[in-house]
């Protein structure tokens, strides 16, 4: 019964390495063409917003799959479905009211990626998924301060995506480890 476990683990471990390494190649190139839009609300940068999250979808269904650890996973899809939809919606009204909806997805997700990582700690990895869901958490609560500022900008958030991408990197090397 071990012996199942543990192929359990190193097929999960493996699986969730390549996705990090995925998710840390999206979060850059993401980075990298938001800075290019020059963080402008237009259409390309209303659609840089969107993908996120939805992007985020994906991954947490690919995850939700290969894990079968679906609470919190299925949360995550729920909150990142939403935030697509608001963020496509709030890109018109403005930088404030994107960097509101951005920061309330940014904690909600935050919390929910503490929990599931914690709750994987043992798989091995995930320390830095953890420690990435807890500065999500401060990160949404300064994205959520920053829209009442004089002059709200979005390059925060591009250097949000780019710290994430480098969490889910380090986690990916880490699970090399467990999937071995």
């Amino acid at each position: 019964m071990t012996t199942t476990i543990d192929t359990t683990s190193s097929d999960l471990a493996s699986t969730l390495r390549r996705l990090y390494f995925v998710r840390f190649a999206f979060a850059i190139v993401w980075a990298v063409l938001m800075f290019a839009s020059h963080s402008r609300l237009g259409p390309v940068g209303i659609a840089l917003l969107v993908v996120y999250p939805l992007f985020d979808v994906g991954a947490a269904i690919v995850d939700s799959r290969s894990s079968r650890a679906t609470r919190g996973l299925y949360v995550n899809i729920a909150i990142s479905s939403l935030a697509a939809i608001a963020l496509a919606f709030a890109g018109p009204s403005g930088v404030p009211t994107v960097l509101r909806v951005w920061g309330v997805w940014a904690v909600t997700s935050g919390l929910v990626q503490l929990v599931v990582g914690l709750g994987r700690r043992k798989l091995g990895g995930q320390w830095p998924m953890i420690l990435s869901g807890g500065l999500s958490v401060l990160a949404g609560a300064s994205f959520i301060a920053g829209a009442s500022a004089a002059s709200p900008t979005l390059t925060n958030i591009a250097g949000y995506a780019v710290l994430g991408g480098i969490f889910f990197l380090i986690s990916a090397l880490r699970l090399g480890r467990a999937a071995r």
